[in-house]
């Protein structure tokens, strides 16, 4: 029976075939251990010399890291085994044998696995990253899809920058000028107006100098966008989205939680609802704390953002921050208008934000003001200013980046490691 790693539980006591690879192998006289891994897992095959052909025997005797061959065997249950099964092998099949692997069981550096990057997937840390990675994907959609939104596909080539910033990478449009799409979001406005809750999951890009464990050139992002709702209620919807993530790693990836390390006491608290501190009271927060190189109207750097979020065990919104440091679309605080009806999502441990959100403009009048205030005078935002004049409703969003929050869940140091092919600054892959 040809099967696969994650499968071989219905198998127990039956003999089966599986593709695999060598990851690393030892000998113990007359019995051969062989650790094997076929991209939906990791197992140990056993061959012992009395037990298989001299053929077998001699082509497990030259087998190399990496080697690729068809391994046939019984399904043992062994509750010593991290996958709870073993398999004895009773023949194999080459394929390939592998020659100079770069990647050995040795200690490597950070810098020289991110150039073998096309190699280090293989590598049972980065495939429980990338598993928990596809887990966060899956439970998006079916968060999203339990409470009725629709998801909309933007553009990655924009003619204008939805934060209205200069970090964009530029290209031409046939005679025109493009950008890679900073955030699809204005677009999940316009289609927030015909569907009432929609979301969109992409890539967008920030031509930003920035080499730091927290950030990425290229990142993917979603982004919710909510007719008919108020900045509160955003904020609902936000914390129940996270909690379910968090609660869904942990129900359907334990084995790759604990290849990672990932300490589950961490995880387990994550549930909805979150804290809240004010900008107003987080700025005083950091004072008390010590902090005398954060003044009221600055934006948090990362050891601002590190201190307030220690002093919660969830996740912590801090809401309502100046409107000249936000995007020129956040709604007013009615009765404060120096600040916005927003809030950054900060994760424990230092991870920094992972979602930014806020109650969108919806009065034209004042949005024109924001235009003018910003010299948002490019045509590329006439259509913007539309859904603002034929039927505008209170309406609310966040983006949630799917990098730092997967740091985040796994406890990795490093953002990169999250990312199947990092295109960080130079390291640009074809």
């Amino acid at each position: 029976m040809k099967t696969t790693i994650s499968k071989v539980s219905q198998y127990v006591d039956q003999e089966v075939t599986i593709g695999v690879w060598l990851t690393n192998k030892r000998s113990s006289g007359k019995i051969q251990f062989l650790q094997l891994r076929d991209g939906t897992g990791f197992i140990q095959g056993v061959l012992v010399k009395k037990e298989v052909s001299e053929e077998a025997w001699e082509a497990a005797k030259h087998l190399t890291q990496e080697s690729s061959f068809y391994v046939k065997g019984l399904v043992r249950k062994d509750d010593r085994a991290p996958s709870g099964f073993e398999l004895t092998v009773t023949d194999l099949n080459i394929i390939q044998y592998a020659t100079d692997y770069p990647i050995t069981p040795k200690e490597h550096g950070t810098e020289f696995l991110m150039d073998h990057r096309h190699l280090w997937l293989r590598s049972s840390r980065q495939h429980a990253i990338l598993r928990i990675r596809n887990e966060i994907i899956r439970a998006t959609y079916e968060f999203f899809n339990n409470h009725d939104f629709i998801k909309i596909d933007p553009p990655i080539l924009t003619g204008s920058s939805a934060e209205g910033s200069t970090d964009l990478f530029h290209t031409e449009y046939f005679d025109r000028d493009a950008y890679l799409s900073q955030s699809g979001q204005l677009y999940m406005e316009a289609a927030a107006m015909a569907f009432g809750k929609v979301f969109s999951f992409g890539p967008t890009f920030r031509a930003e100098k920035s080499k730091t464990r927290r950030h990425l050139i290229e990142f993917w992002m979603i982004e919710p966008e909510m007719a008919f709702t108020d900045h509160e209620e955003s904020l609902v919807i936000q914390e129940n989205y996270v909690s379910f993530l968090v609660q869904s790693v942990l129900k359907n990836c334990p084995s790759d939680l604990k290849t990672l390390g990932r300490d589950l006491s961490k995880l387990e608290n994550i549930k909805a609802p979150f804290p809240r501190i004010t900008y107003d009271d987080a700025i005083k927060l950091l004072k008390d704390k010590g902090f005398n190189d954060i003044e009221w109207g600055e934006d948090f750097g990362a050891p601002h953002e590190t201190a307030i979020a220690e002093s919660f065990d969830l996740p912590v919104f801090v809401t309502n921050y100046p409107t000249t440091i936000k995007a020129f679309y956040m709604k007013p605080q009615p009765g404060r208008e120096e600040v916005v009806l927003c809030a950054d999502l900060l994760a424990p441990e230092g991870y920094g934000e992972i979602i930014g959100g806020s109650q969108r403009i919806d009065d034209l009048e004042l949005l024109k003001k924001r235009y003018e205030e910003h010299n948002l005078t490019d045509p590329a935002y006439k259509w913007y200013l539309e859904l603002r004049q034929f039927g505008s409703v209170p309406h609310s969003g966040f983006g949630l980046g799917l990098e730092r929050t997967v740091a985040w869940v796994c406890g990795i140091e490093h953002i990169r490691e999250t990312s199947p092919f990092p295109r960080l600054l130079n390291r640009i892959y074809p």
